[in-house]
C-alpha cells in the first residue's frame, strides 16, 4: 500500500479534478479546458483549469500521455515539467504535435497529459576541490554505446 497525500485543489470544474485510470497507476489524468489545434510541428500552452497547494517536501510532475505520444505525435515540451510546493497558479501544459504530417485537436476534457506527485529532498550543494571517483567517470551522452 502507498502512502496517500491530500492535495487542496481549486478546479474550474468538478470534471477537471485529476483522476487516476487504474489501481496502481502513478500518473492521474490532466484535462484541457481549451480547444487547441496542433499542426504538426506546432506547440501551444493548454489549460487544465487546476491549481493546486502541495505540501512542503513534495513537487508535481507533469509527463505526457503514453498513447497520445504513441498513436498521435503529441508530447509535453518540458517533460517533466516541474510544480512546486510554493505555486498556486493554474497548472498548464505546453504540447507539441511531433507528427510531420497531421493535425492534433486537443478539446475541452480531453485528457491531455499526466501529473505525477512526488516526495522531493533539498539538496544542500557543498564546493569541493575534487570529486569522489567513479565507475563511470565523465563518459557522458552516448558514452554506454548503442549496443553491447
Amino acid at each position: 500500500m502507498t502512502d496517500v497525500v491530500e492535495i487542496p485543489i481549486q478546479a474550474a470544474a468538478a470534471d477537471l479534478v485529476p483522476g487516476y485510470a487504474h489501481p496502481g497507476d502513478a500518473g492521474a489524468d490532466l484535462r484541457s479546458t481549451e480547444t487547441v489545434e496542433l499542426a504538426p510541428g506546432e506547440r501551444a500552452l493548454v489549460g487544465t483549469g487546476i491549481a493546486i497547494a502541495l505540501p512542503e517536501g513534495y513537487a508535481a510532475f507533469v509527463v505526457p500521455r503514453s498513447g497520445l505520444a504513441a498513436k498521435h505525435g503529441i508530447t509535453v515540451v518540458n517533460a517533466p515539467g516541474t510544480v512546486d510546493a510554493g505555486y498556486r497558479g493554474e497548472i498548464k501544459v505546453t504540447l507539441l504535435n511531433t507528427d510531420r504530417e497531421r493535425s492534433f485537436r486537443v478539446e475541452p476534457g480531453d485528457r491531455i497529459a499526466q501529473v505525477i506527485v512526488m516526495p522531493v529532498s533539498r539538496a544542500e550543494f557543498v564546493p569541493v576541490a575534487e570529486l569522489p571517483e567513479s565507475a563511470r567517470g565523465t563518459g557522458g551522452f552516448g558514452s554506454t554505446g548503442v549496443s553491447d
